[in-house]
């Protein structure tokens, strides 16, 4: 049974059936080679049961909102503040591609919307003032793992989904890495501006920097508003999904202008669809959790790591070995729905905060999105740029290093992801 649950889901994958399909046909298998006798009813309600949770409903309005945003060219507003702010540094414009994922990670919450929208316009502006394509890429590829990490975020959602924490101190968990991670990554481009004599943009002047954060003003005040909103208890996370929602048709329609009515169904037509592939993988993988925990996989897995050592630290760098691996073959969500329940047990009888270990696996995870060989980012880069797939992945594999310091330092420093939740929402709970 177990042997099915773990090789049957990897050459299933491998065969390249489709994620849901394959977690659902080898939890199915697995029963079957068990001799269990389970009701074919059975299946269905565990399925649908993985659904019926209110803080889901969370996904869809984030793309929604984040969606909206780019059709309306909220984002091309956002990278030239971006530009303004830090464009008259060496190597200018790879910064504001920097600032700019950070500032529209506080919409989208998903590293795939950030790389498939804000990503053309940084690398059309880029280009164009002849910065090397395939360095283009990977600061657009690396920066646009930012978006999961800074609030809001998908992947967090679905995390305090699996393990009952909450999502609002798992957002603000991720604003000091979210940070760390700009700082970093920034970094990186100085050094490579310096070795590589990369342009600066011009020193905006006062009319200049006036106009583009007149632009950008209303979209700024995203983040603020919906964090703002969760910390004072005015709405839930999920609440806070549909507000933005709200104010991105606010500005689209109202402020811009640029949102028609053709557009609005079309956005909502494409995330319905989106929603629709996550809902069969959560619906799949709430299948395969119930037969892991049937199978006692679950506990063998939590009971060897805790064979190996009871020392917080120890287990901590342990998992997250294993889940650097884990990433390079699966998908974040799918990756948090299966292995969330497992590890969790783990994790709380050793001590380890769930805040802290939430947003460390889905920064984990989201290097995952820029490793082969299914890292997705490499793939929407590869397709948005007309590089191969092998020269993306050469061009982003220097841009690992900042990611993986900024793991390192939450990994060793709990503190930088929870002191923040803790001092605005109170002590752990």
């Amino acid at each position: 049974m177990i042997l099915m649950l773990t090789l049957g889901l990897v050459v299933l994958l491998l065969l390249g059936l489709p994620v849901a399909l394959a977690v659902a046909l080898s939890a199915f298998g697995a029963i079957l080679v068990s001799g269990s006798i389970v009701p074919l009813t059975a299946y269905a309600q565990k399925m649908q049961f993985g659904l019926q949770n209110f803080i889901l409903v969370a996904i869809p309005l984030f793309i929604l909102a984040a969606k909206l945003m780019n059709t309306a060219g909220i984002t091309q507003k956002i990278f030239r503040f971006a530009d303004t702010l830090v464009g008259f540094l060496p190597g200018g414009l790879a910064h504001a591609n920097v600032v700019a994922s950070l500032i529209f990670a506080g919409m989208s919450g998903a590293a795939v919307v950030d790389a498939a929208g804000l990503g053309q316009i940084e690398l059309a502006a880029m280009t164009k003032n002849n910065y090397p394509l395939k360095f283009s890429v990977a600061v657009t590829a690396a920066s646009s793992t930012i978006g999961p990490i800074f609030p809001p975020s998908i992947p967090m959602v679905v995390f305090s989904f699996v393990s009952g924490i909450s999502v609002g101190r798992l957002f603000l968990g991720g604003v000091v890495p979210g940070l760390l991670m700009t700082i970093t990554l920034m970094l990186m481009v100085a050094a490579y501006a310096k070795k590589y004599h990369f342009p600066r943009q011009p020193f905006p002047t006062w009319q200049s920097a006036f106009q583009s954060l007149k632009d950008a003003f209303l979209p700024l005040l995203t983040p603020v508003i919906l964090l703002g909103g969760i910390w004072l208890g005015v709405f839930t996370p999920t609440e806070a999904a549909a507000v933005a929602v709200t104010y991105a048709l606010f500005i689209g329609v109202l402020v811009v202008k640029e949102l028609t009515l053709k557009d609005v169904v079309q956005v909502f037509l494409e995330t319905a669809r989106e929603t629709a592939i996550i809902a069969f993988v959560v619906a799949a993988s709430a299948l395969y959790g119930w037969v892991l925990m049937r199978s006692g996989l679950t506990i063998r897995i939590a009971d060897g790591l805790l064979t190996i050592s009871q020392n917080p630290l120890v287990i901590l760098i342990i998992i997250n070995l294993f889940l650097l691996v884990v990433g390079c073959f699966l998908d974040s969500t799918v990756a948090i729905l299966i292995l969330g329940p497992i590890l969790m047990p783990v994790i709380t009888k050793v001590g380890i905060d769930p805040i802290h270990f939430g947003v460390v696996m889905v920064l984990n995870l989201m290097i995952g999105l820029l490793t082969p060989p299914f890292g997705i980012v490499l793939f929407v880069m590869a397709q948005i740029s007309g590089l191969k797939f092998e020269d993306v992945v050469k061009a982003t594999l220097p841009f690992l290093l900042p990611l993986f310091v900024v793991l390192v330092l939450i990994i060793f420093f709990p503190g930088l992801v929870t002191a923040l939740p803790n001092l605005l929402m109170g002590g752990a709970r």
